[in-house]
C-alpha cells in the first residue's frame, strides 16, 4: 500500500439540502492517497441532479433508477476500482483528515481487513448533538466481540472502510433488506474478521426527521431482529439479551421522538 486508491460511494436521492455538503466533504480529503469518488443517483427530482453536474469532472457520477438504496450502494462497489473501499450517504459527512487516517490504520496494521471509528451525530445545521448516544456507541466498540454485535449494532456505518479482499470474500449488501443491510454485512465481515476501532471522529450522521432511524426505527429494529436471527447460534441466553437491549433501545428511541428530536 505505497499509495493506495481508496474507492468512496455515495448513493443519492433527492437531498438537495445536503448533497453538496457531503461531496465537499469527499472530495476536500487529502492525504497519501489517490480517491476515486462514485455518486449514484436513482434520478432526483429536487434539484440535487443539478448539484451532481457541477462535480461531474471530480465525480464518477451514475444516474439510473435503482431498487432501493443498497442497489445504489453496490452498483457503486462494483464500478469501485480502489484497494480500500466505503461508502457515505448523501446526507452524512467525512471529517477533514479521515481518509488519511483510514490509510495510515491500514498501513500499521495489515493484519486488520476493516475498521471503523468514532462518530459525530449532526442537525440540519451540522451542529453537533445526541453526544451521549455517540459516547455510548464507541463505548461499545472498544469492547467488540461477535456476540455483542449480535445483540446490538454499534458500527456508524459512514466509518466503516475494508479491504477489497474482504469484500470478494463476502460479497456485497443484500438488496432484500431495506433498514439493515449494512448490519447484515458488518456481522458478515466480524465472521471473517475482528474490527479495528479507531478512536478519531471519521464522519458525522445527519439526524433529520427524513433518515430511516428518525422515521421508522419501529420497522428498522423489527428488520434488525431478522437479521439477528440469520446469523445468530442458537444459544437461548444470547437471544433473551437481544431481545431486553432492543425493548430498551426502542425505549430510548420513543422518548426522543416524544421530544420531537431533542439533542
Amino acid at each position: 500500500m505505497s499509495r493506495p486508491l481508496v474507492s468512496v460511494v455515495t448513493p443519492s436521492l433527492d437531498q438537495a439540502p445536503f448533497v453538496e455538503r457531503t461531496l465537499r466533504s469527499v472530495l476536500d480529503q487529502r492525504g497519501d492517497f489517490d480517491l476515486e469518488y462514485l455518486v449514484v443517483d436513482g434520478g432526483s427530482r429536487d434539484g440535487t441532479l443539478g448539484i451532481l453536474e457541477r462535480y461531474r469532472d471530480r465525480v464518477r457520477l451514475v444516474v439510473e433508477p435503482d431498487r432501493g438504496q443498497a442497489d445504489a450502494v453496490n452498483k457503486g462497489l462494483r464500478l469501485a476500482r480502489g484497494e480500500i473501499l466505503g461508502w457515505v450517504n448523501s446526507d452524512d459527512l467525512l471529517r477533514p483528515g479521515a481518509i488519511d487516517r483510514v490509510v495510515r490504520a491500514f498501513r500499521e496494521h495489515p493484519e486488520a481487513s476493516w475498521l471503523h471509528g468514532r462518530c459525530d451525530i449532526v442537525d440540519p445545521q451540522d451542529r453537533v448533538i445526541r453526544r451521549w448516544i455517540a459516547a455510548y456507541k464507541n463505548f461499545r466498540a472498544r469492547r467488540h466481540d461477535l456476540s455483542r454485535l449480535l445483540v446490538e449494532n454499534y458500527v456508524s456505518q459512514m466509518t466503516v472502510f475494508w479491504r477489497r479482499g474482504l469484500q470478494e470474500r463476502v460479497g456485497l449488501l443484500d438488496e432484500g433488506l431495506r433498514y439493515t443491510f449494512d448490519y447484515d454485512l458488518w456481522l458478515r465481515f466480524a465472521r471473517e474478521s475482528p474490527p479495528l476501532f479507531l478512536e478519531e471522529t471519521l464522519a458525522a450522521f445527519r439526524w433529520h426527521p427524513g433518515t430511516k432511524s428518525g422515521s421508522a426505527f419501529e420497522r428498522q429494529f423489527e428488520e434488525d431482529h431478522r437479521v439477528f436471527l440469520r446469523h445468530a447460534p442458537a444459544d437461548e441466553r444470547l437471544h433473551r439479551r437481544k431481545r431486553r437491549r432492543t425493548r430498551q433501545i426502542l425505549l430510548a428511541y420513543r422518548a426522543l421522538r416524544a421530544l420531537r428530536g431533542g439533542a
